[in-house]
């Protein structure tokens, strides 16, 4: 039997409510829980991306990689 604990954090925040109905709005979210957290994963997976990004060209003198190709296998003939 396998058990997940879930840490769940109960927070008051002072939220502009036009930004909040935006962002509602936007991510078509039902409740404001809802609209944060969606906010808040968009926000983490950007950082990621951003992240990944940084690596594209940190290697300039990189060789370039040979790629080899599979020969199409032979196809057989129908009788």
């Amino acid at each position: 039997m396998v058990f997940f604990a879930v840490c769940m954090r109960k927070m008051t925040f002072v939220l502009d409510e036009e930004l909040l109905q935006q962002a509602r709005e936007a991510c078509r979210a039902s409740t404001d829980t809802d609209t944060v957290r969606q906010g808040l994963q968009a926000l983490i997976r950007h950082a990621a991306y951003q992240r990944s990004r940084a690596y594209l060209g940190s290697e300039p003198n990189a060789a370039d990689v040979p790629r080899r190709r599979e020969k199409p296998r032979a196809r057989r003939k129908v009788a």
